[in-house]
């Protein structure tokens, strides 16, 4: 079983930055896939990045790549997203997601509340 909490969401002002942070629980952190995920208003929800490990495969929306990074420490059992130059359509609820083996809308096994942010023109 594993418990996601995500943090540090709030409105910044168009080409600002954000750091999103997921607490995760278990002592299996490292076993995970991770990643972020957003619904924006009136959309599905969309995988927007993804981590097995830092020094190896790390995946990106195309729509955030080169804008956002997403990294992990699994000795706090933490994931982050750094979100720079953002965009109004980066609006949205943020999900931190955990998998064991894929990271997808429909199957993908714990999700965190959600966390909103907001950017404004």
């Amino acid at each position: 079983q594993v418990q996601l909490v995500e943090s540090g969401g709030g409105l910044v002002q168009a080409g600002g930055s954000l750091r999103l942070s997921c607490a995760a629980s278990g002592r299996t952190f490292s076993s995970y896939v991770m990643g972020w995920f957003r619904q924006g208003p009136g959309k599905e929800r969309e995988f927007v990045a993804g981590i097995i490990s830092n020094d190896g495969w790390q995946g990106y929306a195309d729509s955030v790549k080169g804008r956002f990074t997403i990294s992990r420490d699994n000795a706090k059992n933490m994931v982050y997203l750094q979100m720079n130059r953002l965009k109004p359509e980066d609006t949205a609820v943020y999900y931190c997601a955990a998998d064991r083996s894929r990271l997808s809308p429909a199957t993908t096994q714990y999700w965190g509340p959600g966390t909103q942010v907001t950017v404004s023109s």
